[in-house]
């Protein structure tokens, strides 16, 4: 309330301050007819001039902060998979029954094009992975998250994160699953249907990582290609992958 008094405040001083020189302009030269025509002609512009300020200037500046903000969030993205997120696909790999499969449409390469990309990630969430939580190391893969917890924390922390809705849900499902394998003692020792559960968790989880990694292979393709070439070396779906270039 108080802010809007004060712009209130504002408008009526300057409304006061243009009429009080009209009339400084009119006892002077005594020509009201002269000071209509400049008046209605200066308001005639002001559409214009918003058209001109607020849907193309604006946008222009919205774009550019917002190009801005998602730089940020890459390199945010990236220092995420290097800590945890290729180490984590690896661990959920194991838990999918399919990944022979699967593989063969992310083995990513120097040569996809930006359309690869895109038909790639479009089609991640009708994989037809069948994740098993008892085909994997569930404690393993338990430890590693409980390890990586404060990290992951840290991430759902940045406010910025907010503008990059598809990577926070990642977090989100990532969190779960780490909180639902924190409140199991033993995950040796479950019930069929607990691991069925468990099973669910793992594959939100896991769709959403490969989604992130395709979108953040894409980023490196397009503005950082010696970034990319490392990453591509380092590709968890490649069974060929090596960082030696041979």
């Amino acid at each position: 309330m108080k802010r809007l008094h004060w712009q209130l405040y504002l408008g009526l001083s300057l409304v006061t301050i243009s009429a009080f020189l009209y009339f400084i302009h009119y006892e002077i030269f005594q020509d009201a007819h002269h000071i209509f025509i400049f008046l209605i002609g200066d308001i005639a512009f002001v559409p214009i001039e918003v058209l001109f300020v607020t849907l193309i200037i604006h946008r222009l500046l919205s774009e550019r902060e917002k190009r801005a903000v998602m730089k940020k969030l890459n390199m945010v993205i990236g220092a995420f998979f290097s800590e945890m997120g290729i180490k984590l696909l690896q661990y959920f790999s194991h838990f999918d029954r399919t990944f022979d499969k699967i593989r063969e449409n992310l083995v990513v390469t120097n040569t996809w094009s930006e359309k690869e990309f895109f038909d790639t990630g479009k089609g991640v969430k009708s994989f037809d992975c069948r994740m098993d939580s008892q085909n994997g190391n569930l404690a393993e893969l338990r430890n590693f998250l409980v390890e990586k917890r404060d990290f992951l924390l840290r991430l759902l922390e940045n406010p910025n994160l907010l503008e990059h809705e598809s990577f926070t849900e990642l977090l989100w499902a990532v969190s779960h699953l780490t909180e639902e394998l924190i409140a199991r003692a033993d995950v040796s020792t479950l019930s069929n249907a607990d691991y069925a559960h468990l099973s669910g968790d793992i594959k939100r989880a896991y769709l959403a990582l490969i989604f992130e990694w395709l979108e953040y292979m894409r980023h490196l393709k397009d503005d950082y290609p010696y970034l990319f070439s490392f990453a591509v070396r380092m590709n968890p779906f490649d069974p060929n992958a090596t960082p030696e270039i041979k």
